[in-house]
This record gives structure tokens, sequence and C-alpha cells, in this order.
């Protein structure tokens, strides 16, 4: 059993004990995690990590929050969240480097700054660096990884840097899913500050119009089906304002799933396994979740996502 005394030995950064994880995620759902931790840097987090695994005790990077729903009961082990202590954007001879626990917001921002282009799709999700590359993030036709050049990584006890092309880049997937990330590294192509600000004015009025930002939500639930959308499956399977509890599938758009206040995971979940069903039922078709589920049983997971 592992204890706060056992962590603070190999630990310098925030330690909390049963934390309530609602309030680190997009959703604002979820239960406590026995331990919740914020590293002081990139080696506070590489020790801890090392300790957990010497342990066999179960961990979990949060970064944001904003692709995952956690169970009422929360997550049995400890929860790292990257923001403050990994939260670093630099630029050195045309190479931006962006720690694990930047924001994507001020990593496109810094971009802009830089007059660079090609990652302005990003400003609207609300993930971190590290979440947006293990799930290669992307919207309005751009991905994360268009212009990334390297990961640095710490995998079998070691830190290591993975060449794009070693990343296994593909729709929403990499191979980084076992890896804690550290940082990644662009080779972004020059652009012009004024047309950069306005494009991405124009795609953040674009996502505010279509999707439900005004209330807690975990992004797109649902990948999209090779040669259509999740939305629109959703939506002719007439479940669009479908509500369950305070969980309720979108009015506005087909693929969120947002919380009217006191949404409880199990309202969430409870809604997917309706919407897989439904949307199955009328095209053949089984939507897979892009959402990642955290404290469910393993025969819960099996269900959602097969």
């Amino acid at each position: 059993m592992v204890s706060v005394e056992d962590i603070r030995k190999v630990f310098r950064g925030h330690i909390a004990v049963a934390e309530s994880l609602a309030k680190y995620t997009s959703f604002r759902i979820g239960g406590p995690a026995d331990f919740y931790l914020e590293p002081a840097d990139k080696f506070d987090l590489i020790e801890v990590v090392r300790f957990f695994k010497k342990f066999d005790y179960r961990f979990m990077i949060i970064g944001k929050g904003s692709n995952l729903l956690i169970s009422d009961s929360g997550f049995r082990g400890a929860a790292i969240n990257l923001e403050d202590g990994m939260g670093t954007v630099t630029i050195e001879r045309n190479v931006i480097v962006a720690d694990s626990g930047v924001r994507l917001g001020k990593f496109v921002d810094f971009c802009i700054q830089h007059e660079k282009a090609g990652v302005e799709m990003l400003a609207g999700i609300p993930g971190t660096i590290g979440g947006a590359v293990i799930m290669n993030a992307g919207a309005y036709g751009g991905e994360i990884s268009d212009h990334l050049i390297e990961v640095e990584i710490y995998r079998d006890d070691a830190i290591q840097k993975i060449k794009k092309a070693q990343a296994g880049f593909s729709y929403r997937r990499s191979g980084l899913a076992r890896d804690v990330v550290l940082n990644a590294s662009f080779a972004l192509p020059a652009g012009n500050v004024a047309e950069l600000l306005k494009r991405r004015r124009e795609l953040l009025l674009k996502r505010n119009q279509s999707q439900p930002l005004n209330l807690p939500n975990s992004g797109s639930m649902f990948k999209n089906p090779e040669g259509t959308f999740a939305a629109k499956l959703v939506e002719e399977a007439g479940l669009k304002g479908k509500q369950i509890g305070e969980a309720q599938i979108s009015e506005r758009h087909g693929n969120f799933i947002v919380n009217h206040g006191d949404a409880t995971a199990r309202n969430v979940f409870d809604l997917v396994r309706l919407a897989r069903k439904k949307v199955f039922e009328r095209s053949g078709i089984k939507l897979e979740l892009e959402v990642k589920l955290v404290g469910f049983e393993e025969e819960e997971k099996i269900e959602a996502v097969k």
C-alpha cells in the first residue's frame, strides 16, 4: 500500500489525498482519486512515475481533463496534473518546443505571436499538448501531428526522443498511449500575424456557433466513422436533445453530451450506450468512443467501446 509519506520521499510537488477530480475535468464530473499530484517539473514527474511503476501502483496523467469521463466512484490510484510544473513553451532555431502541460490555447497564441502558422485550428480545443499529441487531436482538416517533428517521452525507465515517423500517428490515435509525454517539438511554416489572428478568430467563431461551449462537456464523444460524421448519425437516430438525469445529447451538436449542472458519470455513460445502440440499429455503424473512460468496470468499458 502506497502512502503520502512514501510518495513524498521521491516527489517535490503538491500532493492532495482523496481529491475530487470533477473540478479538473471539462465535464465537471468525477469522483475522487486516492492521490492528486502536481509535479514541480519533468524530473519530478519522472521520479514519481518511476516510483509508481516500481510498486505497480496505478496512475494517470489528466492534463486539462478534456477527454475524460471519470466514474462517480473516482479513480483508485494517483491522478497527475502537469499544467503548473510543465507549462513552458519556447522557440529556438525556428523550432517550437512545448511542454506536455501547455494549454493548446497558449500554444496557438505563442505560435501566432512568433509568426508561425499551421496550428490555428487547435485554439478552441480545451486540452494540453501531452494529451493532444497522444490522441493526435485536430479540427477543421488539421491535426497536431501535421507539423510535429519530435516527441520527448518517458519509456522503459528512460527519457527518449521519438521522431514523428516512429510515433504511429493516425486519425485520433498515436503509438504513445502507454508512454508519458514530456514535450513536443514543431517546425511550422511562416505566417503573417494579422492573417493568423483573423483565421484564429474565424475558427473560434465557427466553433462557438456550432458547439455547446456554454455548458460543461468533454468535446466530441465519438470518433467520426470513415465517410461520415458521428454527429450526423446521432441526429439521424433521433437523439438530439435526449436527456438522462442532468446529462443531455446537445441540441446544438449531436456529438456532444453536456452537463446541465449535476450530471453524473452514470448519466453520461447511459447516453453513450443509448447512442451506440440506436445508431447501430439504424445504420449498422458502431460508434467508437473518442473520450476515455476512467474508473469504470472493465465489462462496462468493453460495452461502451466495442
